[in-house]
């Protein structure tokens, strides 16, 4: 049992840190200077913030689906929902740092929000801990929405 928590974690661990990885790549990529050029809002955090930020909210992520997995009343349902909110996730940076669409992106972080939410639903039914594992990455998203919505209006 435990090769088998163990062998979980490292699989969930690899999928959400792909839809990172995915994401990291774009930005660093194609971020500059397009986003540099932006006018951005007062409360727009400095760069170096993002980075720590999201890999700890990968690595909450990563726990919150493994706890799921590991909870008898697991279904694959919402595990699947788990991995379309990935693909959302890292669709973000793509649209926003590689096509510099920001009202796209903002759609795609609305659906994202949208699932987040139904995945802190989800897992309140099956396991507590995941749910509360969740609510930091759902209010960075909430801080997103903001901050893209400003950078729509501002730019």
């Amino acid at each position: 049992m435990i090769k088998n928590k163990f062998l979980t974690f490292i699989l969930f661990f690899f999928i959400t840190y792909s839809a990172s990885l995915i994401g990291g790549l774009a930005t660093i990529n194609f971020k500059e200077p397009w986003y540099s050029q932006l006018i951005k809002p007062s409360f727009n955090p400095p760069d170096w913030i993002f980075a720590p930020v999201w890999t700890t909210l990968y690595l909450m992520m990563t726990v919150a689906i493994w706890f799921f997995w590991h909870s008898k009343k697991r279904n694959m349902n919402t595990v699947y929902i788990y991995f379309i909110h990935l693909i959302f996730n890292t669709t973000w940076s793509i649209i926003f740092f590689v096509f510099h669409n920001i009202f796209l992106a903002l759609i795609i972080l609305i659906i994202l929000i949208v699932l987040i939410i139904i995945l802190i639903v989800k897992f309140k039914r099956v396991n507590l801990l995941s749910t509360y594992l969740m609510i930091p990455y759902l209010l960075w998203c909430c801080y997103a929405l903001i901050l893209n919505v400003n950078l729509l209006i501002l730019n």
